[in-house]
């Protein structure tokens, strides 16, 4: 976790401290120079993204929660009523790059960081929110004033806290900040990251000999030996001509299993162990199974439990999040069934059963399904044939 709470004793005051933001050139040496996973900063998110699992369970919610469809709504219930998105909603930072990419970022600064912070560029005349640039967490730095929480950016004090936007998640009792899931799991996250380091050393560096040259005839001194092997290695790596000795040589390769080299069941555990840090059934989504078989049903089951149990509080966090940007009793839903989408024969089967049950109409079939209305289509469903379009009747008479 790259920003914390940090008690210095009774009586000091508390701060917000934090380290500083590094480059990815600088993540990815100190990844490739660390020795254990000790030695592997956690502190700094971008480190635990190189976990394959890791960044995979990221962004694999962050991108369905910012690619679900928004909708605005005024009341609930029956007298729920849809509105249009407004202008600013569709652009909250004002980037160009849209309320998609704010949202991705929102989500994974909220997973690997546990906190978001943002500045209020805009605010309406009724006190909503209208455009937010968000912060980097390595940016912010934060300590205990007079009772109040003071903010820095960049080492630059936030004149206005009025204008700070702090948003957490899995929060503690009488701590300013959210846990970071990263820091609270380096142990399992480290794990991973040094098996995979491990494994790729083995494969450069080896973690034995490559090979054995031997003589069964002559017994060499340490000079001769290293005269020898320089000498073949030599030959190896020059301008590939033969290598020629005397009597009495044998090369012998080492070979190694594929299972032993990749340590794959270590590296599966550690990789769902991470996968799981982000919610139940994240690890099977990505393919880390537990046991049990596969089977269309249980396929379906995962969709639902990973809707219910690993992304839905995450959508609600935005949904809460987004309805800030506007006036009040106005509301944002994200459109959940774009999660669960469906073949061509359950569609249907559910469009008949809407409208035998009559709480949906013809025209709002034919709109889910991209068609063009027809003008009987608003009145209730009656089973039997469509009545004819009043025009083609009028044309046969």
């Amino acid at each position: 976790m790259s920003v914390w709470w940090r008690s210095r004793g009774r009586g000091a005051k508390g701060r917000l401290e934090r380290d500083g933001g590094m480059s990815l050139e600088q993540v990815a040496a100190l990844f490739k120079t660390s020795r254990s996973y000790a030695d592997v900063d956690l502190s700094r998110a971008e480190s635990s993204l190189q976990a394959v699992a890791v960044w995979s369970a990221c962004d694999l919610i962050a991108s369905l929660v910012s690619e679900l469809p928004v909708d605005v709504f005024r009341g609930v219930g029956e007298d729920a009523r849809k509105l249009g998105t407004p202008w600013w909603l569709e652009d909250p930072d004002g980037s160009g790059h849209g309320l998609e990419d704010w949202r991705y970022q929102a989500v994974m600064s909220w997973l690997l960081r546990g906190n978001l912070f943002g500045d209020e560029l805009q605010r309406a005349t009724a006190g909503f929110m209208q455009q937010v640039r968000l912060f980097h967490p390595d940016e912010i730095s934060g300590w205990m004033e007079g009772g109040e929480v003071r903010w820095a950016v960049n080492g630059q004090q936030v004149a206005d806290t009025r204008t700070f936007l702090h948003r957490r998640v899995n929060p503690l009792p009488g701590v300013v900040l959210g846990m970071s899931p990263v820091r609270l799991h380096a142990t399992t996250i480290g794990l991973q990251l040094t098996g995979s380091k491990f494994g790729l050393q083995w494969f450069q560096d080896g973690a034995h000999p490559s090979a054995i040259l031997k003589n069964s005839e002559v017994s060499l001194d340490d000079g001769q030996v290293r005269t020898a092997k320089d000498r073949f290695l030599a030959a190896l790596r020059g301008s590939r001509e033969p290598v020629v000795f005397g009597k009495g040589w044998e090369y012998e390769t080492i070979q190694v299993a594929p299972e032993e080299s990749q340590f794959l069941q270590t590296q599966g555990y550690s990789a769902a162990e991470c996968a799981r840090i982000f919610g139940p059934g994240i690890a099977e989504i990505l393919g880390y199974e537990t046991g049990g078989s596969m089977t269309y049903a249980n396929i379906q089951d995962r969709e639902l439990t990973l809707l219910k149990f690993a992304i839905g509080k995450w959508i609600r966090r935005i949904e809460r999040l987004l309805s800030e940007f506007l006036p009040r009793p106005q509301y944002v839903k994200l459109n959940r069934d774009a999660l669960l989408e469906t073949n061509t024969l359950q569609r249907y089967q559910a469009h008949a059963s809407a409208l035998s049950n009559n709480w949906e109409t013809i025209n709002e079939v034919r709109r889910l399904e991209e068609l063009p209305p027809v003008p009987w289509g608003d009145a209730p469903f009656t089973p039997g044939p469509a009545p004819a379009d009043t025009d083609d009747a009028q044309a046969e008479e």
